[in-house]
């Protein structure tokens, strides 16, 4: 069984980024900027961004980072969208997810433009991705893919099951799988709450993408031996052996799951810190024009 480490590839794309902005300085080109909208204390959302802050240092990026007030109205966030927008000088920009229950998230996505979507959540770029057109891909599954690609994981002609269907992984990953290319060529079921017979549905999969948001749902009996699981479940639960009397647990069972897998991703050092770097790939594409000249 191999740990597919997040931790590794992500300090390797960063070293990658950081050797094409030395090169842009070089040339007196434009550093890379990213911008960041945090609403509310959200604790998670916090550590979140402040990851994305760091990454962007530690490469030599540009950040910005906008906090304000959970009472913020939704129209004063649409002002701050829109100055965003006109800045000339950030190539990218997020605006951190949840929000607060009176802002509409849809709203403030569509406000986004979507030329500086590097979360990829715009339609205009879902849309584009679905087409196998450029486009900025959502961070998460931009990620999974990477990392498929860097530990040369077999995809063609393999049968996938995504268990989720959120517009900010499942769908999305379901989609990037099954296009042609590599990685990619896969046959994938997209499963979610109302499947049934969930078990015997991931039983048939090669590569499993567990992206539920339930601790440990998936178990190892659900698993055929030698599959690939990428777990993209970040779920915090009590645990009275630590300091904090809490850890970090993924959407699969790891210890039931693992001594069937060939490769699967660890929780924590696995998907989320290869969706920071994947988020950082999508500033510098950003910065060069390179999906929207």
């Amino acid at each position: 069984m191999t740990l597919l480490d997040g931790k590794l590839l992500s300090e390797n794309i960063k070293s990658e980024l950081s050797a094409e902005v030395d090169l842009i300085r070089a040339r007196g080109g434009k550093i890379p900027h990213l911008a960041a909208v945090l609403v509310g204390e959200s604790p998670a959302s916090q550590v979140y961004v402040q990851s994305k802050i760091r990454s962007c240092e530690q490469v030599g990026f540009k950040s910005s980072l906008i906090q304000r007030e959970a009472d913020i109205s939704e129209a004063e966030l649409l002002e701050i969208v829109r100055g965003l927008n006109e800045d000339p000088d950030v190539d990218g920009f997020i605006v951190q997810l949840p929000l607060p229950k009176h802002i509409d998230e849809e709203r403030i996505t569509l406000a986004i433009d979507h030329r500086k979507d590097v979360d990829g959540f715009h339609p205009i770029n879902f849309g584009r991705m679905a087409q196998g057109l450029p486009a900025f891909l959502p961070a998460t599954p931009y990620g999974i893919m990477e990392m498929l690609r860097r530990y040369n994981i077999e995809t063609a002609g393999k049968h996938c099951v995504v268990v989720g269907r959120s517009n900010i992984v499942g769908t999305p990953i379901s989609i990037l799988l099954s296009r042609k290319g590599y990685p990619g060529d896969c046959t994938v079921t997209l499963t979610h709450s109302r499947t049934r017979d969930l078990p015997a549905e991931v039983r048939r999969a090669d590569i499993v993408v567990a992206a539920i948001g339930i601790p440990e749902f998936v178990k190892g009996d659900w698993i055929k031996e030698g599959a690939v699981v990428i777990d993209v479940g970040i779920n915090r639960i009590a645990d009275a052996t630590k300091k904090t009397g809490t850890r970090l647990v993924g959407d699969v069972e790891f210890s039931t799951v693992a001594p069937h897998c060939s490769h699967i991703t660890p929780v924590p050092g696995g998907v989320g810190l290869m969706t920071v770097a994947a988020l950082m790939m999508n500033t510098l594409k950003a910065c060069n024009r390179t999906i929207y000249p």
